[in-house]
């Protein structure tokens, strides 16, 4: 049947084909820079970066673009209540927005333009439209002119009778119809402006993205993704002064939409309310990882609630394939000359096809979870018939193994490696500071490692000179702080083992 994708224009499931053969145009809209990037954002990055981690897993060479918009309303009084320029916010938001996607483990776009930057595509773009007789200059501030588009309002299925009834629109009589957008705003005093043939001024923000997105990717895109939230008015405006613009269409062939974020109160996540959690606060009270299971546990066109109750349970999950493969790779290790074939060379092709029958329907990550933990108990059966020496029933299970792992990855889920939450790490090295000064012989005096695995690493090692000088009592205490704190050691034939536990304590 191959990837079928829901698209928000039709309203159904189409056949995924991208307009050039194994290659895909996508371009995702980014995060205003005027605050800290909440859990929602985290939702719609995560889930983008599974659809371009599929779409390469199925052989596509994907081009993401994300730009972010560093001029806009909320900045521009973000900058004049703080005395700051717009660049200097942007630019910190900016690296911290980076720094939080890399925890995430959210590849990078192949290019983040900013709005500033596309200025002169924004100009070029406007002055065509005009001359197309589908905007119009007022006072320095120039218009869309949406009676001059017919199809307005094909992606929010609405008339622009309804717009008018259902929208918030500010009354200018200056406009010839009140659902009219600005393209460009004359400038005001203290607001940062750019020359144009209107006179000085600013974008609006919706002409940004049409701007930034035809500088990097062309006048038709394969993919345009966002939230529901900016369906209408953003994206609605897109289409429209995008195709009249180029006179192409479509301008995107499939408009994918998430929903959104709900606070663990309330009904809305937003940053100018101030009841957001961001994603500072949630990676370091959850490992990364958690995080993102959890926001992949549900279908992306399904509403989701951040709760401790939630993300704890993705975390369970988590540690279950974590401890598959953590099993799966110590039998290996004693019994490496295992039969290729066998059952789990089989149940690992059933779990390939179960996932990627889910993918390509819609992407829908909670049935590929499934297949992953359908797999998991299999290979710890598997683990366990090796170490019996019962080869048989053991067979496969190296193939088991790098299936779970690969599958893993097309979702970005990294189950091969622990990462400690930044709350639980420095926990941890205030534990090696006291332990350093009670058993200075157990934890030699040294800088406190910088790298969380590092201190774990350190602790284990003063848990095993007890062990070996048979003081049982200390390494037992060690074993049991640790676990306090959320990190299981396990004693095991070959050496410890340990792990992260998802635990209850902290605020975010």
């Amino acid at each position: 049947m191959g990837l079928v994708v829901y698209n928000s224009l039709s309203r159904r499931k189409e056949s995924f084909e991208s307009l050039e053969p194994g290659a895909v145009r996508m371009y995702v809209c980014g995060p205003n820079l005027y605050g800290p990037s909440h859990v929602g954002h985290a939702l719609s990055y995560t889930f983008f970066d599974v659809v371009r981690r599929y779409l390469e897993h199925k052989g596509y060479t994907v081009r993401h673009v994300q730009n972010f918009t560093d001029i806009e309303d909320r900045i521009v009084e973000r900058s004049q209540r703080e005395g700051r320029s717009i660049f200097d916010i942007a630019q910190d938001y900016i690296a911290r927005f980076l720094q939080e996607m890399d925890t995430l483990n959210i590849q990078r776009a192949h290019h983040y333009p900013r709005a500033t930057g596309v200025i002169p595509k924004m100009i070029e773009i406007i002055q065509r439209l005009i001359e197309k007789g589908h905007a119009y200059v007022v006072d320095g501030d120039v218009y869309f002119r949406v009676t001059s588009f017919p199809t307005y309002g094909q992606l929010s299925g609405r008339t622009l009778e309804q717009m008018q009834a259902g929208a918030r629109v500010e009354v200018d009589e200056r406009k010839e119809h009140p659902m009219d957008f600005a393209l460009w705003k004359a400038s005001k005093p203290g607001e940062p402006a750019w020359e144009s043939p209107w006179g000085p001024g600013r974008p609006g923000w919706h002409i940004e993205c049409s701007a930034m997105s035809m500088q990097y990717l062309g006048e038709q895109l394969d993919i345009h993704g966002g939230g529901d939230d900016v369906r209408f008015p953003h994206h609605e405006n897109e289409i429209a002064q995008s195709e009249a613009y180029s006179g192409r269409r479509p301008f995107v062939r499939y408009w994918i939409h998430h929903a959104l974020m709900k606070p663990p109160v309330g009904d809305e996540m937003h940053r100018h309310l101030g009841n957001f959690v961001s994603i500072r606060d949630a990676v370091a009270r959850y490992e990364p990882d958690v995080t993102r299971l959890f926001i992949l546990s549900a279908h992306y066109r399904t509403p989701l609630r951040w709760t401790d109750e939630a993300v704890e349970a993705a975390g369970r999950g988590l540690e279950r394939l974590r401890t598959a493969l953590a099993n799966a790779e110590a039998a290996l290790q004693r019994t490496p000359d295992l039969p290729a074939d066998g059952p789990l060379a089989g149940q690992a092709a059933t779990a390939r096809a179960a996932f990627e029958q889910a993918m390509d329907d819609d992407f829908n990550t909670p049935q590929a979870i499934a297949a992953l933990f359908d797999l998991a108990p299999e290979i710890n059966r598997g683990a366990t018939a090796a170490l019996q020496a019962d080869r048989q029933s053991a067979g496969g299970l190296a193939t088991a193994t790098v299936t779970l792992r690969q599958l893993a990855g097309v979702l970005g889920l990294r189950i091969d490696h622990v990462r400690v939450p930044a709350e639980t790490a420095e926990a941890l090295g205030r534990l090696l500071e006291s332990l350093r000064a009670q058993e200075p012989s157990l934890f030699p005096a040294g800088a406190t490692p910088s790298d969380p695995e590092a201190i774990v690493g350190a602790l284990l090692v003063g848990r095993d000179r007890a062990r070996q000088s048979r003081r049982f009592d200390i390494a037992d205490a060690i074993r049991r702080q640790m676990g306090d704190l959320g990190i299981i050691v396990e004693d095991l034939p070959g050496g410890s083992r340990w792990r992260v536990v998802t635990r209850r304590g902290g605020g975010t």
